[in-house]
């Protein structure tokens, strides 16, 4: 089946806010097997969004519309769509109750103009919303769905998960079942090449790769009657990209980031880990510590940002920054010898570079960043050339120490004969 979104709101259209709920359904609606050909974004104008209704009705088979179920006179979604699908409003004493309640329970005033939020199509089916005071609405008719949801993504999200997905997938014949392949330090055209004749050849289950920062992930998507026998299709799909990306590939498990899996590496081979940086001031650390019991493995993280820093907490001689400078494989070297020596942690990793925009050089230019790796007192360090911007230069950086983290622990000798 073919599905439509439409995101209402004038503030999406000025920019205002950014359309995270597009990208939400969109992912959903690919997992449901859903197929969504166009997106639309309208905004608070009655005739404007009874055209991109009639629209979206005349080539697919359900809608999605977010936004514009406030209490407003500009909230015109409902009464828009209604019209459309020809069918009047009334008052759904549910909803009514619901909202009384709602204001009630937090101790505020409920305005004449939330009664509007409890009026609803005929012959409409009304989901509840318990994290707001907009109920959602699916009419159904000669085999078109619309659906109604609220605009904020706190509200969208839990009653998209809680009842639209039910609906929906009862719509579907079939079942759709993916799985997510996840790789780091392999870049996205590599990876493509590396399985470019997989993809030429797919027909079900079928590949996807999807560039992240500083990683690759390649859904593998089949289609079948059941869960079991989709699960079936994919199974040798994955089991041929596990032999193809080997070690690159961190996780098969799409709640597993690659901190996490980091984070699990150092548990299952009881190591400690600390980290020091200069141009990601902390942005590593924090990394590691967004990981649900990490405290059990990360002891420290330094950000030894200025020169003298280098010098008073990690014990780097001045010699060493001036002839090499601060960013360099000897400084990059230092920092990590002194940050680990500092913890008595056995692995550390430190990141020193030019985050821009000013600061380069044309035998440093900006971009450039030195990652340091030590593991049970072996060092390797890696030179990276980043570019955009100041903010991307760092994402990146972060990145490509985590991947060189992952790298040398799993390629450590002295972790291999413990």
């Amino acid at each position: 089946m073919v599905v439509e979104l439409i995101s209402v709101g004038t503030e999406i259209l000025l920019g205002n806010i950014v359309n995270t709920n597009a990208a939400y359904l969109s992912e959903k609606c690919a997992a449901l097997g859903l197929s969504c050909y166009y997106q639309d974004v309208v905004g608070d104008n009655e005739e404007r969004l009874a055209e991109t209704i009639r629209l979206a009705l005349s080539r697919a088979d359900i809608i999605l519309l977010s936004g514009g179920l406030g209490p407003t006179e500009d909230d015109l979604t409902k009464e828009v769509a209604a019209r459309v699908m020809g069918r009047n409003l009334y008052l759904h004493e549910e909803s009514k109750t619901a909202i009384q309640n709602y204001f009630e329970k937090r101790g505020l005033e409920i305005t004449d103009n939330n009664w509007k939020q409890a009026m609803v199509p005929e012959g409409c089916i009304v989901l509840d919303n318990p994290n707001g005071t907009a109920p959602g609405i699916i009419m159904a008719e000669n085999g078109k769905h619309v659906v109604l949801m609220p605009g904020p993504p706190g509200e969208m999200i839990p009653m998209f998960e809680t009842s639209v997905m039910s609906y929906l997938s009862k719509l579907q014949s079939c079942v759709i079942y993916s799985k997510t392949v996840k790789v780091c330090g392999v870049g996205e055209s590599k990876a493509e090449t590396m399985i470019k004749d997989m993809i030429d050849e797919q027909t079900n289950p079928t590949i996807a790769t999807y560039a992240k920062t500083g990683e690759v992930h390649l859904r593998v998507t089949a289609r079948a009657e059941d869960e079991k026998a989709a699960k079936k299709l994919v199974k040798p799909v994955v089991k041929e990209l596990k032999t193809r990306f080997g070690d690159s590939i961190y996780t098969t498990e799409e709640d597993i980031t690659l901190e996490k899996a980091i984070v699990d590496l150092l548990k299952e081979y009881k190591l400690t880990a600390s980290t020091v940086e200069s141009c990601t001031g902390g942005m590593l650390a924090a990394r590691l510590i967004n990981v649900p019991g990490v405290s059990d493995v990360f002891q420290a993280g330094f950000v030894t940002y200025s020169n003298k820093s280098k010098r008073k907490t990690l014990g780097i001689k001045k010699g060493t920054l001036l002839k090499y400078g601060a960013v360099s494989e000897e400084t990059a070297k230092a920092m990590v010898k002194g940050a680990a020596f500092l913890t008595k942690t056995d692995v550390c990793v430190a990141t020193t570079g030019i985050a821009g925009p000013d600061g380069g050089t044309e035998k440093k230019p900006v971009g450039l960043v030195y990652i340091a790796c030590s593991v049970c007192g072996h060092i390797t360090v890696k030179e990276c050339h980043f570019s955009g911007n100041r903010a991307k230069i760092r994402e990146n950086s972060v990145s490509a120490a985590l991947e060189l983290m992952r790298k040398c622990i799993l390629q450590s000798d002295a972790i291999s004969e413990r």
